[in-house]
């Protein structure tokens, strides 16, 4: 638990719950991986990590020197590696790269280290989001929007593979962390006590 973090009862059941897996946020560009991730991981005293800049700090580059010096492939390798890493140490709140569900042996790393959790999030809001940066290798392109709702078509049905599943909108962030931490009771078969308190009805798979 991080430095001066007292968790409640019932976040503490579910960190207790989790045991030494972490909980991995998925889900496209904008989705509000990292900076809801910092939120949930606050609540529950546990680290947040940003998948991308460890891979950044592992490279000693951006990921967009990356991507124009090695090529998506290069750059997949490195990051499943590195999630691999990450996800050794115990548990945490991961924010993880669009593209990096999408890999077959990422996903399965995720799956037996971790649950997963898809911020999912229309195009509207992600488009109104992505635009802002000019860091985004995969969308800079003669049109990005269309990459944009092209990307999507291609990963949401593979995101829908994640343990659970939450919709990123505009809301006040603390309101989307209260939805991932009802998931993840639900996920973990956590029960309400009759004082409040969540407890673990039976051991999760």
């Amino acid at each position: 638990m991080q430095k001066g973090m007292i968790a409640s009862p019932s976040e503490a059941t579910l960190v207790a719950a989790l045991g030494r897996r972490s909980i991995v946020l998925i889900g496209m560009m904008g989705a509000g991986k990292s900076s809801i991730g910092r939120r949930l991981a606050a609540r529950l005293g546990i680290p947040f990590v940003d998948a991308d800049a460890e891979i950044e700090a592992a490279a000693g580059m951006t990921i967009e020197d990356i991507f124009a010096n090695y090529g998506e492939d290069s750059f997949r390798s490195g990051e499943t590696r590195v999630i691999a890493r990450l996800l050794d140490a115990g548990p945490q709140v991961l924010a993880t790269g669009g593209g990096a569900f999408m890999n077959p042996e990422t996903r399965g790393i995720i799956r037996r280290n971790a649950i997963s959790v898809w911020l999912r999030a229309d195009f509207d809001v992600l488009f109104r989001r992505v635009k802002r940066r000019n860091d985004r290798p995969l969308l800079k392109t003669a049109d990005p929007a269309e990459t944009l709702r092209q990307l999507m078509a291609e990963r949401d049905p593979i995101y829908a593979q994640a343990d659970a599943s939450v919709h990123s909108r505009e809301v006040p962030h603390e309101m989307i962390v209260e939805e991932i931490l009802a998931a993840l009771a639900d996920r973990l078969e956590l029960g309400e006590g009759p004082d409040g308190v969540l407890r673990q009805d039976k051991k999760s798979s």
